[in-house]
């Protein structure tokens, strides 16, 4: 039986196995543990004492019985080394453990709290933030003594002031995130909001500040004992060291080479290091082909070759897969294939999890990493895309194609006006100057319906309604008159009368300028009522495809009459609306066979055994498209004249 792992074991495995994946990160890492475990070991490494010398061996050069020979007092240097690793490491301790300290606990209580609390010490920190390290440092170090605790006591201090800002502005972002709203209402106090769900959320950039600052304390220790200002001799120091090293560097430049390449591998690998934290904690996209992380698939050789067709937008074997836990990956999206013709719109239809939004957002290189999305082919009004890099993709992303998301308020910026953001796009892809931007913004609130659209150019988001955003969110994805529209879940929170206005505009968009539609929707009587095609998604698979006349009225699949009866429509109905039993369930327990058999009341042993493909239903022509084995021998129940029986 496999062991099921919770959700913080899942999340370290996760991170382990990423962290495995970066060899150059592993090896950085091998490098930091080798040169702290050499300075913890130190008394066990050498028999030399790295305070005192022979005077008679003085200035002895590299040898069996002096790894690198002797300074000029008759110490042995790699003694002295490896005991000042064990400085190196103290220091950088206590600088990032005071800053840790002082600077998170305070950090996250005024980004928290804000007022006059926030005011006052920001401008503190400000204030200690404005004289310059060193000179700093000097003068605490002249009031207070040299030596190592007080020097990196001074360092710390500094840290923690960077640290502070940084907490208080990450803080500031994340206090107005929906989950901490979420737990205000269901009662959640200050001390658990900020320990338990705020830390925890804007931890990464902390430990990947407080690894550089590791590194660069080890520096600042270097400088101050170079200066004397530091650790005092005879202790050992990479600084002190280089600072004797120069007074003979006439007799044995040598002398500065071991200190010199101690300071330069240690703080190196632990700035890689922390560069290596950063991209295991970071969201962004990697590099790669289309859209930064799509790989275009070969098609077998011996699959039937596609017919070239007038199709503006065309998909073939399109996969979206995500690491799992442990090892190996998950499959979000399955092999899907779609075509969108000139002035159609086509809706994508499914439950939650069906991989509705993945698939469109894979078409544009916009999956977040780690996601790997294959294709054999994706192409634009003929023109292949799937091999384009980011700079490429970029005049297609708002330029040929234009995308408008759920929920407008939260995807326009809440800093800049709608016009500026709108005139953005149109600088941006048409090199347009301000006045030309402005007359062209004005042009596109009129098409899509905003009235008195120049006194609302100044206007912020939180300004404009939720019907108004998607608006000006409709207007922002038509500013370069793009050949295909990507509208994911338009009417999302909108009241009846605004989603029907919505719909409205976009119908008479496609009937105006042509434009090619895909729309995702849970709503199928938003399908039945605007879409000329509908594909039905399942688990990650396409399981129905055809008109919106021929799926709704004697669809093919189980899972679609599913979906269709158990939508609340206008006529008598006895006994309790129909549901489909159970849940779409986890990308990682889909079988191999058919997704929908466990929730299927029709399936039989032909559906357990092998994957099944989509292919015409015989019924009709290659237009129409169905996943089922049993499809040819099912009589299922759709609905009849669709969009006046689903909507009323």
């Amino acid at each position: 039986m496999t062991e099921t792992l919770d959700a913080p074991q899942r999340d370290r495995t996760r991170f382990v196995g990423r962290l495995m994946k970066q060899r150059s990160t592993v090896f950085w890492v091998l490098i930091v543990a080798l040169i702290a475990a050499a300075a913890i070991a130190a008394p066990l490494l050498t028999s030399y004492s790295p305070t005192t010398g022979v005077m008679s061996q003085s200035m002895l050069p590299p040898s069996p019985e002096h790894l690198l020979g002797t300074d000029r007092l008759g110490r042995d240097v790699f003694s002295r080394i490896l005991f000042g690793g064990r400085v190196a490491l103290v220091a950088g301790i206590e600088a990032v453990g005071l800053a840790v300290v002082l600077g998170i606990p305070f950090g996250l209580v005024i980004g928290y709290l804000g007022g006059w609390t926030d005011r006052i010490l920001m401008r503190l920190v400000d204030g200690i933030m404005s004289v310059p390290f060193l000179v700093l440092a000097i003068a605490l170090i002249a009031a207070f003594g040299p030596g190592l605790y007080k020097s990196m006591a001074v360092v710390g201090l500094v840290y923690a002031m960077i640290l502070l800002r940084l907490t208080r502005g990450e803080v500031l972002s994340a206090r107005e995130e929906l989950f901490v709203e979420g737990m205000k209402v269901s009662g959640a106090g200050n001390r658990r909001l900020l320990l338990r769900h705020i830390l925890p959320n804007i931890a990464p950039p902390l430990i990947v500040q407080m690894t550089l600052m590791f590194a660069t304390a080890i520096i600042a220790e270097a400088t101050l004992s170079y200066l004397g200002l530091g650790v005092q001799p005879p202790t050992p120091s990479w600084g002190s060291m280089l600072a004797e090293a120069q007074t003979s560097i006439r007799q044995d430049f040598f002398q500065v080479i071991p200190p010199g390449v101690a300071i330069f591998v240690t703080v190196l690998a632990v700035n890689q290091v922390g560069d290596g934290i950063r991209d295991l904690f970071a969201r962004e996209i990697r590099t790669g082909k289309f859209g930064l992380n799509l790989v275009h698939r070969k098609k077998d050789a011996s699959a039937p070759a596609e017919s070239a067709g007038t199709a503006v937008l065309e998909v073939r074997g399109l996969t979206v897969s995500f690491p799992q836990p442990g090892s190996g990956t998950v499959e979000v999206v399955q092999d899907v294939s779609l075509t969108l013709d000139p002035g159609e719109i086509l809706g994508l239809v499914g439950e939650s999890g069906s991989g509705k939004s993945v698939t469109a957002m894979s078409m544009l290189g916009l999956v977040a990493h780690p996601g790997r999305v294959e294709a054999q082919s994706i192409t634009l009004d003929g023109r292949e895309i799937s091999g384009l890099s980011f700079d490429e993709l970029r005049p297609i992303r708002g330029g040929e194609i234009g995308v408008v998301f759920q929920d407008a308020l939260a995807s326009l910026n809440p800093a800049y006006t709608v016009g500026d953001q709108v005139s953005e796009v149109l600088r941006e892809h048409l090199g347009l100057d301000g006045a030309a931007a402005r007359r062209k913004v004005i042009d596109l609130f009129t098409r899509v319906g905003i009235a008195d659209p120049e006194s609302r150019l100044g206007d912020y988001p939180h300004q404009f309604s939720g019907g108004m955003a998607q608006r000006v969110m409709i207007a922002m994805a038509l500013a370069c008159d793009p050949k295909v529209l990507v509208a994911d879940e338009p009417t999302t929170a909108l009241d009846v009368t605004v989603q029907e206005q919505i719909l409205d505009l976009l119908v008479e968009l496609r009937d105006s300028y042509g434009l090619s539609i895909v729309l995702i929707t849970h709503d199928l009587g938003i399908v039945a009522e605007v879409a000329d095609r509908v594909a039905v998604m399942y688990a990650g698979q396409l399981v129905e495809i055809g008109s919106v006349d021929d799926v709704f009225t004697r669809p093919a699949h189980p899972y679609t009459e599913g979906l269709l009866q158990s939508i609340p429509r206008n006529i008598a109905r006895q006994g309790r609306l129909p549901s489909i039993p159970g849940v779409v369930p986890q990308p990682a327990d889909w079988p191999v066979s058919c997704h929908f058999a466990d929730r299927c009341v029709h399936a039989a042993d032909s559906c357990r055994i092998a994957p099944i493909a989509l292919t015409p239903h015989t019924a009709r022509d290659d237009q129409w498209q169905v996943r089922c084995v049993e499809a040819d021998t099912l009589a299922l129940t759709g609905v009849t004249e669709p969009a006046a029986e689903l909507l009323g």
